[in-house]
């Protein structure tokens, strides 16, 4: 090993004993046990740990290495990731509240749970754990990916890319299944000092280092490389104006009922952080830009790169001329990008089978805490084992991910806005949508008709349901609205005020 991967590595290597311990250490003195207590941190966190956590959510190792190949590989269509997040944060603040308020009311942990209840049937909760599983897997698999290659790279090679990966696995197991929830916040909290620091100096020092400034970089950038700064981008990506503006639209939507959004939502104090998150989370977008921008800047610096290698871009730089412990810091920031949403996404999917699947075997209906840690642990190992032995399966099916939890808008959202949608017509709508998101996905045609695919099928989701809805007897549920329904809560200072 020479030198500099002793140093970088060592660093790294501090950096994740110290993750683990700082997310064991979210349990001591906690409060609100069992499941709710786990999965949603008891719903006591407060504004920072609920910006810290969702702004973590956001924040993956995509913003390292996919938003620099991205730029490096196309340009301005890479900025329908701002502009998507930024567009969500709006609509979380009407629907993170009456989702908190829904749950809050009848006792519920996650999607599956306010399905279930909507529609009083809690098998549908288990068919939605299962669909929703099948989309989050590929999440977790592209985190231990990401996080291995950034691993791999920041020690000069000395790590091979399988103990990365089993080093990703380790770290975000050994504190989720103790901590749960409160230990992703605490996480997040040193991953965004290293994540705001890291990027605010990679922001200067690049343009600095290797053009003399910002001027001398842009004025390149225009003049040999204006394809990247117009849509639709450089080569014939298909990513122009009309697929940026749906999928801005469709993934706006989809994010504030992405489970382990929902998840972030859940665990608030109060319906007032949600408010006041949603105001303040788009200034952390801010730092997505500078990934975008580093990716072009490495166009000159080191061409060529092509396929999964563009995805190294940004830290094709790093390595370049930075010392090896600058490296090993940003190393550990981009690896924390992958550790914080990793976490999110298994105690997600352990909640979700403990609560709807598991929760079905009656001896197992008492112990939905313990369930649900072991599905962590076993979700977290089938996407590792699948990350050495079949990668491309969950590389595909990572195609129809958001695309496919967007099928689930119409009857969670709308099933809770509106009690004349029944069983039938939301589970029909779901059903077409999803076929339609395979159809377009699998046989190459996305983006269809220069539109994201996931809107058209969304489009025919929705249609169904509204067909089925009004052409069938409409049988009331009989239950009250306050039962069946959700709202958003007045805002604390006017309940407090008595000025309702």
């Amino acid at each position: 090993m020479s030198g500099d991967a002793a140093i970088a590595t060592s660093v790294f290597g501090v950096f994740m004993v110290g993750t683990v311990a700082l997310g064991l250490f979210a349990v001591r003195g906690g409060r609100g046990g069992g499941l709710a207590g786990w999965s949603v941190g008891g719903r006591s966190l407060g504004s920072v740990f609920i910006w810290v956590l969702m702004a973590g959510e956001g924040y993956t190792s995509f913003s390292y290495l996919g938003a620099a190949g991205w730029g490096y590989n196309y340009g301005a269509p890479v900025l329908y990731v701002v502009a998507y997040m930024s567009c969500g944060y709006a609509v979380g603040y009407v629907v993170g509240p009456m989702l908190w308020s829904y749950a809050r009311q009848h006792g519920l942990v996650g999607i599956t749970d306010m399905i279930s209840h909507r529609y009083g049937k809690p098998w549908l909760g288990a068919v939605v754990a299962v669909l929703a599983t099948v989309f989050l897997l590929p999440y977790i698999q592209l985190q231990i990916t990401g996080m291995g290659v950034v691993v791999s790279t920041i020690s000069y090679g000395t790590i091979s890319l399988n103990w990365a990966y089993f080093v990703a696995f380790a770290v975000t197991t050994g504190f989720v299944v103790v901590s749960g929830l409160k230990g992703s916040a605490w996480v997040s909290v040193l991953k965004d000092v290293l994540v705001i620091g890291t990027l605010g100096f990679l922001a200067f020092y690049v343009p600095f280092h290797y053009f003399g400034g910002y001027g001398p970089f842009l004025d390149r950038l225009v003049a040999e490389k204006s394809d990247w700064l117009t849509f639709p981008g450089h080569g014939d990506s298909g990513f122009g104006q009309a697929w940026y503006a749906t999928t801005t639209v469709l993934n706006s939507l989809t994010v504030v009922i992405f489970p382990t959004t929902v998840a972030g939502y859940l665990g608030a104090r109060d319906a007032d952080v949600l408010r006041k998150n949603a105001v303040w989370l788009p200034a952390y977008n801010i730092l997505l830009f500078v990934p975008m921008l580093l990716g072009m800047a490495a166009l000159f610096v080191v061409p060529g790169l092509v396929g999964a290698e563009s995805n190294l871009a940004l830290f094709k730089l790093v390595v370049d001329s930075l010392p090896a412990w600058a490296v090993g810091v940003i190393g550990v920031a981009a690896a924390l990008s992958s550790i914080v949403p990793m976490a999110v996404f298994m105690l997600v999917i352990g909640t979700m089978w403990g609560r709807s699947v598991l929760s079905l075997v009656p001896r197992l209906r008492e112990r939905q805490k313990g369930a649900s840690q072991v599905v962590v642990v076993v979700a977290g190992a089938l996407a590792l084992l699948m990350t050495y032995t079949v990668p491309n399966t969950l590389v595909r099916l990572s195609l129809i991910s958001y695309e496919g939890m967007a099928q689930l808008l119409p009857m969670l959202l709308l099933g809770l806005v509106w009690r004349r949608l029944t069983l039938l017509a939301a589970g029909s709508g779901l059903v077409v949508g999803v076929a339609v998101v395979c159809a377009f996905v699998f046989s190459e045609n996305d983006p269809v008709w220069g539109v994201n695919a996931g809107i058209v099928a969304l489009a025919a989701n929705l249609a169904v349901a509204l067909c089925v809805t009004y052409a069938g007897k409409g049988d009331r549920d009989p239950r009250p609205d306050s039962e069946v329904l959700a709202s958003d809560p007045l805002p604390l200072p006017l309940m407090e005020s008595g000025r309702v």
